[in-house]
């Protein structure tokens, strides 16, 4: 599609409330009907037949730590294979603040999970309480994607997002299916352990707060925190090679921020940024390819943290990009999610309400 659909024939509608802090959502897929919910503080909390339920899917309040606005649990990212094998991922902070990236298992009855299953995968030491980062997401290439802040403070002051020393500041690529712990995909840029961490599959990132594969494409987008100024959307096609560099701390979206680049290093534009007068903190959002709603199917939706604003963007005829406000909600936007059929869903963080795009 190459237009906006009229908003006005839209609405986002409330589907659950009552959650504390919600930070990321998961349809597993898997018959039930029942969706899944991340609450900062340390519980994947259930919604069956639109009611919240009581009981946790699974509660992880021991060894969660969520003592600043940054840290808790982050994200969560379920097995292709989930509904057979049961296995999930999830990204939290520890009680002293640093990021654990741990495989779960499913409990016996499928009811809930299992906090004695977990595994450990990645362990990473934080600095400062932000810029965790904290999304998980399965690429179509069947490997688990992390992406990981800067290590917080401000205006990354230890230069970790171009250090390939360091996790901090990147997005990891990891083969975790069907492994002890993880292998190394063998196209990661550092895969032969010369000049950086075998994890590392991209760098130069401040805060990727959410990030998402079009589920038909397997084109990357990438919605980037800025400093004080801008906040980005990356563009990564599908088929891209890895070890693309977003730019931080060189610079803030497309303009310059701190010391100056080394001669012949490629950094990779984003593809739209924005301002302070249109908001503070960027959540990344999905390109919609559900069914319910044609009119925005090719459309990725993302908003603002501090204001509610949802925009859409997509590519005119010509290839160039567009993008267009079409919502503002009274909402502290944490996240985006979709379900099975590929709907969408937005968290309120401030009223811990779960509201889903709909035809008025």
């Amino acid at each position: 599609m190459t237009a906006f659909p009229a908003v006005a024939a839209f609405d986002w509608v409330t589907i659950a409330g009552g959650l504390r802090r919600p930070t990321d959502f998961a349809d597993p897929n898997d018959g039930s009907g029942r969706l899944l919910v991340l609450e900062q503080p340390g519980l994947i909390r259930v919604i069956a037949d639109g009611q919240l339920q009581e009981r946790p899917f699974l509660d992880l309040t021991d060894r969660v730590g969520a003592n600043s606005s940054e840290q808790g649990l982050l994200g969560i990212a379920l097995d292709p294979d989930y509904a057979e094998n049961g296995i999930f991922y999830l990204n939290y902070t520890d009680k002293n603040g640093n990021t654990v990236v741990s495989r779960f298992r499913r409990s016996a009855d499928g009811t809930s999970g299992d906090p004695q299953s977990e595994q450990v995968l990645l362990y990473v030491e934080q600095p400062y309480a932000n810029h965790n980062g904290g999304d998980l997401e399965f690429g179509p290439d069947g490997y688990l994607y992390i992406g990981l802040g800067d290590g917080g403070s401000a205006g990354d002051p230890q230069r970790r997002a171009q250090n390939n020393q360091t996790l901090l500041g990147k997005m990891l690529r990891l083969d975790v299916r069907g492994q002890t712990l993880y292998a190394i995909p063998p196209d990661n840029p550092f895969a032969d352990g010369n000049g950086g961490r075998q994890e590392i599959w991209a760098n130069g990132l401040r805060n990727p707060w959410r990030y998402t594969f079009d589920r038909l494409t397997g084109d990357l987008y990438i919605a980037d925190v800025g400093q004080n100024k801008y906040e980005e959307i990356n563009f990564v096609p599908a088929g891209s090679p890895p070890g693309l560099n977003f730019g931080w701390h060189y610079r803030e979206a497309t303009h310059p921020f701190a010391d100056t680049p080394p001669a012949g290093l490629s950094l990779y534009d984003p593809v739209h940024e924005y301002g302070r007068n249109d908001g503070c903190s960027v959540t990344g959002g999905y390109v919609y390819r559900g069914s319910q709603l044609p009119e925005f199917y090719g459309v990725y939706l993302f908003g603002d943290y501090c204001n509610g604003f949802v925009w859409g963007m997509l590519r005119d005829s010509n290839g160039n990009w567009v993008v267009e406000r079409l919502f503002q909600l009274g909402a502290n936007i944490s996240s985006f999610s979709e379900d099975a059929q590929g709907e969408l869903y937005l968290l309120d963080h401030r009223s811990g309400s779960i509201y889903k795009l709909i035809r008025r």
